[in-house]
């Protein structure tokens, strides 16, 4: 869930939280498509003190401190084990996630988001997978639940600061498009994000902006080609004439 994601790069170069204003500087130059499977880094947000917010680049794998260092990372990867997202309803219950959600709570930029739905076709032997963009029009980018925590890779001494993304249940328009598993990322208005960072919250609260189900009316789902993740332009519009439309 939530496992690709994209920005839109504009002569915007920076990014408000409220009254917060941040300059991206050389961290602007994000990706169209970039896929958490390869396990590269990304653009979050996170507090700076009380007061004030940074934007940092933090690998995109929330990595439990009881991996000791690369060679057995890799090998965990390879029993379908990734660490990509956080689930909210199980956020704080989690020995992995608990501490993190408590103490060291992120934002993660994005403009979309992909996302695939299942559906058979008359005369099809099997269901196929449809890739959907997901976006909120009128938004050049926004901010999704996140937690990091630091993990030290015990053979070098490396320290790299790693992330995940929280995710929640689908709203009415995700259960169309992510209709096996019926989730889709946290989210959050820009009220909710400074809150999420900056707050003083309670567990309580941090279960309810965890659990956060950005309204269906403010998203929008685009159809895109199968192969987007190798075409020069993985945002561009496609129709498929076999799939009923989202209703």
């Amino acid at each position: 869930m939530c496992n690709f994601m994209g920005y839109r790069v504009t002569i915007d170069q920076f990014i408000r939280l409220k009254q917060l204003e941040k300059e991206l500087g050389t961290l602007a130059a994000m990706d169209a498509l970039v896929s958490g499977f390869s396990y590269g880094d990304w653009q979050v947000v996170t507090a700076n003190g009380a007061n004030d917010i940074e934007i940092r680049k933090m690998h995109w794998e929330f990595i439990p401190w009881w991996i000791k260092d690369e060679a057995q990372l890799r090998e965990t990867r390879k029993q379908g084990i990734p660490w990509l997202n956080a689930t909210s309803e199980k956020l704080l219950d989690s020995k992995m996630f608990r501490e993190a959600a408590l103490e060291r709570r992120c934002l993660v930029i994005a403009s979309w988001f992909y996302e695939w739905r299942h559906f058979k076709p008359v005369g099809a032997k099997k269901e196929n997978a449809y890739p959907y963009l997901i976006s909120l029009p009128g938004h050049e980018y926004f901010y999704m639940a996140g937690i990091w925590q630091p993990w030290v890779d015990k053979s070098t001494g490396e320290t790299i600061d790693t992330f995940a993304i929280v995710t929640t249940k689908a709203n009415s328009l995700m259960e169309k498009v992510h209709n096996i598993k019926k989730r889709m990322p946290t989210i959050l208005t820009e009220d909710l994000a400074h809150e999420w960072i900056l707050g003083n919250i309670d567990e309580q609260r941090i279960k309810e902006i965890a659990g956060f189900q950005y309204p269906a009316e403010g998203m929008a789902a685009q159809t895109i080609q199968k192969n987007f993740k190798t075409v020069p332009n993985p945002v561009e519009p496609y129709h498929f004439a076999e799939l009923p439309p989202l209703v």
